[in-house]
């Protein structure tokens, strides 16, 4: 599995990250790729990646789900999660399964797109996985700490440490490519790593090896979601409703055979069917209900207006924006709820 970047900020310009938030054989590349025509009414366009919350879709797609809804989706798959970003960002695709941190670094650098569905929300699925005679977030004051810079499991480092009252500059920061990371850290080369699944599996092979922190203890902190462009669900509302009933009409289909989904979900991740289902309670997929609360404005990173603001903050005062985003139309929680209403038992 590829790194899912926070500040991908499009096909035409990369900010080099100093300090930032936040996989297998490919079977469509971003070479192959042609515009977009949604919006004539054509076949939608929507990328996805290796990331738990997100396989589903190859789901949906190989059981029949879009065209039981209506609608003729060309899904695409990416090897490298930072191509399906950009892909979406130069318009050759309609929609996108990325994080909130990502879509945000998008509108800020003045990308119009609109988070329809949360897929799920990481629960311990990127950890921060220390060597033996690491306790404790203290215990990594002058320690050789690695992480993908950008990804949101470097995102996740720095919480960590503010929340134990230290800082980047507290550490030894090793910025690695999270392959490399968790390959370097199970050598010994390392004290500790920032890695997602399916790397936390490498990385934990090293003796005595074991999770200091996780997102589960920041709940909220990196949810992922399916963004479209603003013009497709101005001009198609009709298919993105289509495609949000097809996610809900997968789980229900997952829910019903899970053999048989399971199977589909672990050759496309390139995993056994057993470490695919060791990756389910650091995923934690969305129902309806979680949708339209996670959609709701609370006081909390739980809830997504809120988040989402929290993120821009963090955006302005890294220097990685020169002003925060406009965030007021970003969300559109009306495919859920017209799904909810519609689905009602």
């Amino acid at each position: 599995m590829k790194i899912r970047k926070l500040l991908a900020w499009g096909a035409v310009f990369l900010i080099s990250l100093i300090v930032t938030v936040g996989c297998t054989p490919s079977q469509n590349s971003s070479s192959d790729l042609a515009a977009p025509a949604a919006a004539n009414g054509e076949a939608v366009a929507l990328g996805f990646s290796a990331w738990p919350g997100w396989i589903p879709w190859q789901v949906t797609q190989e059981q029949g789900i879009f065209e039981q809804n209506n609608v003729t989706v060309d899904l695409k798959w990416f090897d490298g999660y930072l191509d399906s970003i950009n892909a979406l960002a130069a318009g050759q695709l309609d929609g996108n399964s990325q994080t909130l941190n990502d879509t945000i670094s998008s509108v800020a650098a003045g990308a119009d797109l609109v988070i329809v569905l949360t897929n799920d929300n990481s629960t311990g699925n990127d950890k921060i996985i220390a060597a033996e005679d690491i306790n404790s977030v203290a215990d990594l004051r002058g320690k050789r700490v690695a992480a993908e810079e950008g990804t949101v499991d470097h995102f996740l480092l720095l919480l960590g440490l503010e929340q134990a009252g230290m800082t980047q500059e507290d550490i030894e920061f090793v910025p690695l490519e999270t392959g490399a990371a968790a390959a370097a850290f199970a050598a010994g080369q390392l004290d500790a790593v920032g890695v997602f699944a399916p790397f936390t599996t490498k990385a934990l092979e090293r003796p005595g090896s074991k999770e200091l922190f996780s997102s589960q203890d920041f709940p909220g902190a990196i949810s992922d979601h399916l963004a479209v462009r603003r013009e497709l669900v101005e001009q198609r509302p009709e298919a993105v409703q289509a495609i949000v009933n097809s996610w809900f009409d997968t789980l229900e289909f997952i829910e019903s055979d899970r053999d048989k989904a399971y199977d589909i979900m672990a050759k496309r991740a390139a995993v056994t069917v057993d470490e695919y289902k060791a990756y389910d309670t650091g995923t934690k997929i969305f129902t309806v209900e979680e949708n339209l609360q996670a959609m709701a404005a609370r006081n909390d990173m739980t809830s997504l207006p809120f988040a989402a603001e929290e993120i821009s903050k963090f955006l302005v005062n890294s220097g990685l924006a020169p002003q925060a985003p406009d965030l007021s139309q970003i969300i559109d929680d009306r495919f859920i709820r017209a799904y909810a209403e519609t689905h009602a038992s």
